[in-house]
């Protein structure tokens, strides 16, 4: 296999449930130039095409000398083979192979949690350490992992999903199938459940988010929550510090095993600011193991918004 160049341009590929965005990237993280087409998830042939036609319509732009796709679900050790995909129709798919034959290029398939990771800490929040946890708030919960400058993918290819560490045993029921994980109660989904919970139950506190949602607890959505807060709403803002609590327990106990300089918070929710981070920082102070007699990670918002991870993954497609 040739070695890639770490000064090329190289191609980010973003797949997600309803859309496929891509970039070129330079060795600086900037990006050059960029597109993005919507995503027939239930067709795996149609979205090969579709990332083909994106690279093939970014390369008239510049020369590129390969492609890194970050995409949702389990990559293989190989960075080639999905083994599965909650929101997209692969079943061992050998989606780098298969794209490498369309394109032409070397093809890099990583997760979509650790391309942002890998983003952020080469070009944004985690830019000057060696160690970072990053944590996604969006409808679940992501994660990626650095150590020692490396990302840690593990035996198999599919570690970090850290939106699956049990937080309540036999608690509420997961989409993957186990009771109490993190992200069940520490996710944009979370939030929005537990408040329209709370709102329905005719709290006179919800009052004034009840009539920004139209007079129907059912039209809360997250950015309807995070706006009420900025503007001083105190029902919408102890909806944040709620979420805030669940995310520094679980930061917590990563923390504890991970040991990382800093942790990044990173997703939707996390336009939130310090409304979120303030009571993620107040819980992880108070829960992490050895407090006061070791040094603390930082926490800190991501940098790159939704771009992280066509970034990371152009700069994988390097590595």
């Amino acid at each position: 296999m040739t070695t890639p160049d770490p000064s090329a341009v190289t191609c980010g590929i973003d797949i997600g449930g309803t859309k496929i965005a891509g970039a070129l990237v330079d060795a600086a993280g900037t990006i050059l130039a960029e597109s993005r087409v919507e995503s027939p998830a239930t067709d795996p042939e149609a979205i090969e095409s579709a990332v083909a036609t994106l690279v093939g319509e970014l390369s008239k732009t510049h020369p590129v000398s390969g492609v890194g796709v970050g995409a949702a679900g389990y990559i293989d050790s190989d960075r080639s083979t999905v083994l599965f995909a909650p929101n997209i129709a692969w079943r061992e798919e050998p989606l780098g192979a298969d794209l490498a034959k369309r394109i032409g290029l070397p093809v890099v398939v990583e997760n979509d949690a650790n391309v942002a990771a890998w983003g952020e800490f080469r070009y944004g929040a985690g830019g000057d350490v060696d160690d970072q946890l990053m944590v996604t708030v969006g409808t679940g919960v992501g994660g990626g992992v650095i150590i020692d400058g490396r990302l840690l993918r593990g035996a198999f290819g599919v570690a970090a999903e850290i939106g699956h560490l049990c937080l309540v045993p036999e608690g509420r029921i997961c989409g993957c199938g186990n009771r109490g994980c993190f992200e069940q109660y520490a996710s944009g989904s979370a939030l929005v459940r537990e408040t329209r919970e709370a709102a329905a139950a005719s709290s006179l506190l919800a009052r004034d988010l009840v009539e920004r949602a139209g007079g129907d607890p059912a039209g809360i959505t997250g950015p309807l929550i995070t706006e009420a807060a900025r503007e001083g709403d105190r029902f919408a803002i102890e909806q944040l510090q709620r979420l805030g609590h669940w995310l520094g327990h679980g930061i917590a106990s990563l923390v504890a095993v991970l040991d990382p300089a800093v942790i990044v918070i990173g997703g939707g929710v996390s336009e939130a600011g310090d409304l979120l981070l303030d009571p993620i920082r107040e819980t992880f102070e108070r829960e992490l193991t050895g407090r006061g007699f070791r040094p603390q990670a930082e926490i800190r918002r991501a940098q790159l918004g939704n771009r992280a991870g066509v970034i990371g993954a152009a700069d994988l497609a390097r590595v």
